[in-house]
């Protein structure tokens, strides 16, 4: 399984400046968020205020009806300070929903122009937890921290205000232990940020992992490997919950330590007010309204540390998002494409060499296809035939521009496609694969695939012409019928004909056949054997099976051998050559009488 890197600061201006790109569009309603919580703000701050005057002027005096108005001017503020703190919640939790809405869907965007290159090296658990996990985190800093931060940090300018306003020797002697708060959380901040940065790893690991072992649920019952599964999780899962419970620790010692702090505080507020409040010097009220002012002051203290977490978080899920969003394994279309309207078929591979994996310290690289070479004439039938490995898929996926070539040329119709946007080019090509994937939902929209150009009835004529529509019309719903996730409910040879199918509702000019019967019983296959017949007729085909007895009809046959075209003919030309095909063919058909070489 592969790491997922702790990499980046705290804090990086860098990462912060794309971030807040995704509230340009929303900007005039993080204006407005912020003048509510600078007024929220205030009016917090001014509730001490309203105690001094209560207690010194309106009960000192015995002014009943004062007080009266004293109290009925807080109510109203408080409930007008209510009102508008709905009012700002409400306006950034919105601006955080519609943010992360953009970022989500602008990485789902990438995920899907990304190349295929980019999946072979990142594990699916990885992926998904960028687009939930970390992402999730992101909308925390959105809508609780960018815009709420400056309600906290105006109610602290409110505070001090007021303070020194009232009395400025009582609010030195009230500040006089942040230098303590701040060590504390210093070292808070410091202990919290690595705790927090394994939580997201673990989390990572848990998703990988259970992405993996739920595909592959089968494989673990068969082999009765379900303990060893367990175990393995169990000890993933026991990291991510130590990672937690370190985490928790530090905030179980820093919030009490907070409380600890402003305790000190209030009884050098008592005591130091205390002594003056005998002599007259310092009026009860201004006591009172300082013990209040002290309770309020460590609220938001709290709070922006609590701030500060969510930012060293976002820091670590913003510099995985955006490395995701960074990343250019994409297979480019070029700036001024070929228009690729109509298709007759044509195909060539000119002196085509290709890898997989990069060239390391100056040596070639593993080549999976070196210096290919051949031609396929419009409607004509071709198979590709050769031991595992040998590089037969490779052609198809290279064919369909999956992946760039490093040397050489592919042409369709005489144009290298290179030269042609990737959509237009799969707009006339179809593919079948042996594993076929089928999307939840119902058995039209995965013949279809959601295609407003292929109406229904291409859809049950392309299942009749390939046999499925006898199964299809036995279900309960017939093309309406439920498709359960990746088709649980279906054969495997049910998925086979479906997938067959949705290669044919499209017209395809070219027709890529990768194993495509291989999974099906002896029946079907007929059926489809017949079926294909009808199908190539007038439509260029690539065929790649390991069952020479599909093949034979082919116009040629392409025999691979460690990523070279050995031999090339038809059935009975190679089988006269005495070479590769002809070994393949006795290895399956040892028990029959095999033509010898002429």
């Amino acid at each position: 399984m592969q790491e997922d890197e702790i990499l980046g600061k705290a804090y990086d201006s860098s990462l912060m400046k794309r971030l807040l790109q995704y509230l340009k569009p929303y900007r005039w309603h993080v204006v407005a968020g912020v003048v509510l919580s600078i007024v929220v703000s205030a009016s917090e701050a001014i509730q001490p205020y309203f105690t001094k005057v209560a207690v010194d002027v309106n009960i000192a005096e015995r002014d009943a009806h004062g007080l009266f108005i004293t109290a009925a001017i807080f109510f109203g503020i408080m409930a007008f300070r209510g009102f508008l703190q709905y009012v700002n919640i409400y306006l950034t939790q919105w601006i955080g929903q519609r943010t992360i809405f953009d970022l989500r869907m602008q990485v789902f965007e990438h995920l899907q122009r990304l190349g295929l290159r980019y999946f072979d090296r990142n594990p699916i658990g990885r992926l998904i937890t960028r687009v939930t996990n970390d992402i999730e985190v992101l909308n925390e800093m959105f809508s609780s921290g960018i815009v709420m931060v400056f309600s906290d940090v105006f109610t602290i300018i409110g505070i001090l205000y007021f303070m020194f306003s009232m009395n400025w020797q009582l609010a030195l002697i009230s500040l006089s232990v942040l230098p303590l708060l701040f060590y504390g959380t210093f070292l808070f901040r410091r202990k919290a940020r690595e705790a927090y940065r394994e939580v997201r790893l673990y989390i990572a690991r848990i998703n990988a992992f259970m992405q993996e072992h739920i595909t592959g649920m089968l494989v673990d019952q068969v082999f009765t490997r379900e303990q060893k599964a367990f175990t393995q999780f169990a000890n993933i899962n026991a990291q991510h919950r130590d990672a937690n419970i370190k985490s928790i620790f530090y905030y179980a010692v820093f919030y009490p330590g907070v409380e600890l702090i402003g305790a000190i505080a209030i009884g050098l507020i008592i005591w130091y007010a205390g002594v003056d409040a005998l002599d007259g010097s310092v009026t009860i009220g201004t006591v009172m309204a300082f013990l209040q002012f002290n309770e309020m002051f460590w609220r938001p203290i709290r709070d922006l540390s609590e701030k500060y977490n969510i930012m060293q978080t976002a820091m670590a899920s913003s510099e995985r998002v955006f490395r995701l969003l960074d990343d250019q394994t994409i297979v480019p279309d070029p700036e001024h494409p070929v228009p690729l309207t109509t298709v007759r078929g044509d195909i060539e591979f000119r002196n085509v060499w290709f890898s997989y994996t990069p060239a390391r310290d100056g040596q070639e690289p593993e080549w999976v296809l070196k210096n290919v070479s051949f031609s396929i004439k419009a409607g004509e039938s071709v198979a590709i035939v050769g031991h595992t490995g040998a590089g037969k898929t490779t052609i198809t996926s290279l064919l369909s521009r999956f992946y760039d070539i490093h040397r050489g040329e592919i042409l369709v119709d005489g144009v290298d496609i290179r030269h042609v946007t990737q959509a237009d080019l799969r707009r006339h090509m179809a593919v079948v694969l042996q594993d076929v994937f089928l999307f939840s939902g119902d058995v039209a929209g995965n013949i279809g695939l959601g295609n407003d150009a292929i109406p229904e009835e291409r859809i049950r004529a392309a299942a009749r012409v390939v046999g499925a529509h006898r199964f299809i019309e036995q279900m309960s719903g017939q093309y309406h019928a439920e498709v359960k996730e990746r088709g649980a409910t279906l054969s495997v040879g049910q998925k086979q004909l479906i997938s067959f199918a949705r290669a044919l509702a499209v017209h395809p000019r070219i027709l890529i056949l990768d194993e495509a019967t291989s999974s099906v019983d002896t029946e079907t296959e007929l059926l489809i054997q017949q079926a294909i017949k009808k199908l190539l007729h007038g439509r260029t085909s690539i065929v790649i099976a390991h069952r020479l007895s599909t093949i034979q009809s082919a116009s040629k046959i392409l025999v691979m051998h460690k990523g070279e075209i050995r031999e090339s003919g038809t059935h009975q030309e190679l089988l006269a050559l005495g070479g590769l095909y002809y070994r393949l063919y006795q290895l399956q058909y040892k028990d029959q009488e095999v033509p010898r070489r002429a």
